[in-house]
């Protein structure tokens, strides 16, 4: 049963480096059995064969309260193969991150409260646009100069936009996810949709799901179990 979820999260200065290791299983994650593919994309040429590079430079280089990386974290349907998967992270992804620098992972782990197959993207993308102007580690981070843009930092997608854009903006990128992902289980022969709407929005009466994390799943009976997977069908 096709289901979407798709969360959008940034990373605040000095949380990169740690992040993009745990999403891609490395240092203290790499004992984590879970890691099916992995990526990344338009890179600086500093960065290019050293993806984390470019993290850390952000880490250390990106103003005090500005975002180093937005992050969107999107299922996969399960009715499809790891192949189809993958062909539908690569659209994803560049219909997300587009021309800007990027890295992502995938993740297949089994649901602690279904016992199914729960294959996710985790995405991870820089708000800083390439312009074609080579710049040092420290100087792609500096705040964007509009007059003369070699002297400045890569200028920031996010800027000037007010928060109703913003948001108008991801709904629409949900919209567009959802469409892509629909348009992989109509090509692969599959009757299942995803809906990127709210319950409400569709005329569902009932609460949204609660998230239940590992550890609170893990004390539930049996039948709390069946109770929960039940209610959300």
């Amino acid at each position: 049963m096709a289901s979407f979820h798709h969360r959008v999260k940034s990373g605040k200065k000095g949380n990169a480096v740690e992040h993009v290791s745990y999403i891609t299983r490395q240092g203290r994650f790499g004992t984590r059995e879970d890691l099916v593919f992995s990526g990344h994309g338009n890179m600086p040429a500093w960065a290019k064969h050293d993806p984390v590079s470019f993290w850390r430079a952000g880490d250390k280089h990106e103003r005090a309260n500005g975002a180093v990386y937005r992050e969107h974290e999107i299922s996969l349907p399960e009715e499809l193969t790891k192949s189809q998967q993958l062909e539908l992270v690569d659209e994803m992804v560049n219909e997300i991150a587009g021309t800007k620098p990027y890295q992502f992972a995938v993740h297949e782990n089994t649901s602690s409260l279904e016992g199914r197959s729960n294959t996710h993207l985790h995405l991870m993308f820089s708000d800083r646009m390439p312009d074609g102007i080579e710049r040092a580690p420290e100087k792609t981070f500096r705040r964007f100069n509009s007059k003369n843009p070699e002297l400045g930092g890569c200028k920031k997608e996010s800027g000037g936009r007010n928060m109703l854009e913003l948001r108008l903006e991801l709904i629409e990128m949900r919209r567009r996810c959802a469409e892509l992902q629909n348009a992989a289980l109509e090509k692969y022969g599959h009757a299942a949709r995803v809906d990127h709407r709210t319950l409400k929005q569709q005329g569902i009466e009932r609460e949204p799901e609660r998230h239940l994390g590992a550890a609170r799943i893990r004390k539930m009976t049996g039948t709390e179990k069946q109770q929960f997977v039940t209610a959300r069908r």
